[in-house]
């Protein structure tokens, strides 16, 4: 059996980007996570350690968008590995980092990147 944890919509504030204004003034974040691993036995015992604790998945993404990078692939990098670390029991982790309203040359709503991997 499958079992799949999704923790989507964790909204942050970072300072990202190659911009010097970037660093000063800010941007909104969405981090979505997406994890499968056997939470079976937590299923039936009702007992946190025996499956992934949401809040540790967001204080990972809340630590790692607090550090200041250029790049959004750097920062979404330390949030897949400190998950990866933290949760060795994982089968398959996706972690996707949305930057809103990036300064560009036009009209742009969001961009994103995307890790994933099967363990």
């Amino acid at each position: 059996m499958t079992h799949h944890i999704n923790i989507e919509g964790i909204k942050l504030y970072g300072y990202h980007g190659c911009l010097e204004e970037e660093g000063r003034v800010g941007a909104h974040y969405i981090v979505d996570v997406y994890m499968t691993t056997d939470f079976s036995e937590a299923a039936h015992t009702d007992d946190l350690s025996k499956t992934i604790d949401y809040c540790a998945i967001y204080e990972i993404a809340k630590a790692q968008v607090a550090i200041r990078n250029k790049l959004i692939e750097v920062v979404c990098n330390r949030i897949f590995r400190n998950i990866q670390e933290d949760f060795p029991q994982l089968k398959s982790l996706h972690v996707k980092l949305t930057k809103l309203l990036p300064p560009m040359n036009g009209n742009v709503e969001k961009v994103s990147v995307e890790m994933k991997n099967s363990f």
